[in-house]
């Protein structure tokens, strides 16, 4: 009857764990980290998925530092890497590296790509050990677990909601004056005050001289809460970057400044250029290809710049937007094929409207209905493919550890020409007899 008994027990707790994931996660965040681990293992491994990604981060933090090796690895394998990443950041800097270890490789290296920040940014010095809790949290629930925190220096307590999503920031004050059933959602004094991972540090400066901030949140491109910037870190990054300065007086800096050696600029330089000179030569073998075509149709070398220039800006517009999806981390290599699609639906639309416009230029220009029809359909081709490859260029090379922004443009440059110049050309050549173009 025992066994029986706390069979059916179990079902109810497994029933109720999938039916109502973010309760019973709340449920959980009250239990010790052993035990929440506990009740995970016993669930499916999505379901376990779904409530740790439901837990209070400042708890599921310590829990995932708590687990086997196996459980971690299968668990961290199946939730989002940006929460993966949000979590693993909390830990100490070796525990990280060991537990970093324990994923694939591909994951692994994705983790430490959303866990690192440029050196001139907010996200390069924050704090992620924030102490967050829910709106519906009571004075009380707070109390208990600041008490529990003795390691940690806490002047405000974080609000956030289910998604991590930052909704209030409480001074731990106010917190502690406030009566011991009442709710942090009406103690939220407004709209929190926060900074995305990606800004400057000059606006981190800014704000937190304009505000008078102790404490500054730091956000995601999703208003997610990563962590915090503090001021005496604050004032000890100023520190290190006047010694930097210094050295970089003396040529120690290893970026190209204004007043750089003439054989350092040209050390960083020429080798993009020889690069650049053999991607134009590409482009010009395509234009030698159709020679003839040319020199019978000679109205075609006209209008090579305006093909070659539409499918060139096309390419650059998605570029930019993936390159600064990736710089944000809104999109990550692994969403290429979503912005692929998107980027060549827009290089549709806008082709096919572009290329109405084009060839009513063309006809009224050079009097040719077919040479309309031949440079707007290679108008709508050349910018279908220049939004595309705008789109997965960035993307490819971030994934094989390049630096999109310093190696896309050129990469794009020789793509547009050639398939620029090859799509009107191709056409031009292939319909002249038929639309009686020349």
């Amino acid at each position: 009857m025992t066994t029986k008994s706390s069979i059916t027990q179990q079902k109810l707790i497994n029933g109720y764990f999938q039916l109502y994931p973010d309760e019973a996660a709340k449920l959980l965040s009250d239990f010790r980290e052993d035990e929440i681990i506990d009740y995970l293992k016993l669930q499916p491994i999505e379901t376990a998925a779904r409530l740790f990604a439901n837990i209070n981060p400042d708890i599921s933090a310590g829990v995932a530092e708590k687990m086997s090796d196996d459980f971690f690895t299968e668990l961290f394998s199946t939730i989002d890497p940006n929460l993966a990443a949000r979590l693993v950041s909390r830990l100490d800097e070796e525990i990280i590296k060991k537990k970093l270890l324990l994923l694939p490789s591909n994951l692994n290296k994705e983790l430490q790509e959303l866990m690192s920040y440029p050196s001139d940014t907010a996200g390069h010095i924050i704090d992620t050990k924030a102490t967050t809790f829910y709106a519906e949290d009571t004075v009380s629930q707070v109390l208990k677990r600041v008490r529990a925190l003795k390691d940690r220096w806490i002047v405000n307590v974080y609000v956030i909601d289910t998604d991590d999503v930052l909704i209030g920031v409480i001074p731990l004050q106010h917190v502690a004056v406030s009566d011991l059933g009442e709710t942090l959602s009406n103690l939220i004094p407004g709209k929190p005050i926060a900074i995305n991972a990606m800004a400057p540090l000059e606006d981190v400066v800014k704000l937190m001289e304009e505000q008078r901030l102790i404490n500054l949140p730091v956000i995601d491109i999703h208003n997610k809460l990563l962590g915090v910037i503090r001021y005496n870190t604050l004032v000890q990054t100023a520190k290190e970057d006047v010694t930097e300065d210094v050295q970089a007086m003396f040529g120690a800096g290893r970026d190209e400044r204004a007043l750089s050696k003439i054989s350092f600029a040209i050390r960083k330089r020429l080798p993009w250029l020889e690069i650049n000179l053999a991607t134009a030569f590409l482009a010009a073998t395509v234009v030698g290809l159709f020679e003839e075509t040319i020199a019978r149709i000679t109205i075609l070398a006209v209008f090579l710049p305006v093909v070659a220039g539409q499918s060139g800006n096309t390419g650059s517009q998605a570029l930019a937007v993936t390159i600064r999806g990736l710089a944000l981390r809104e999109v990550r290599p692994r969403d290429w094929f979503k912005v692929a699609r998107k980027e060549v639906s827009v290089g549709l639309i806008n082709g096919v409207a572009v290329a109405l416009t084009t060839a009513l230029i063309v006809y009224f220009w050079a009097d040719s209905s077919g040479l309309a029809i031949v440079i707007g359909t290679s108008m709508i081709l050349s910018m279908v493919i220049a939004g595309l490859f705008g789109a997965i260029i960035p993307m490819v090379l971030q994934a094989f550890g390049q630096d999109p922004a310093q190696s896309s443009s050129i990469v794009l440059t020789t793509v547009t020409d050639v398939f620029g110049f090859l799509s009107f050309l191709g056409l031009a050549t292939a319909l002249a007899t038929v639309l009686g173009i020349g």
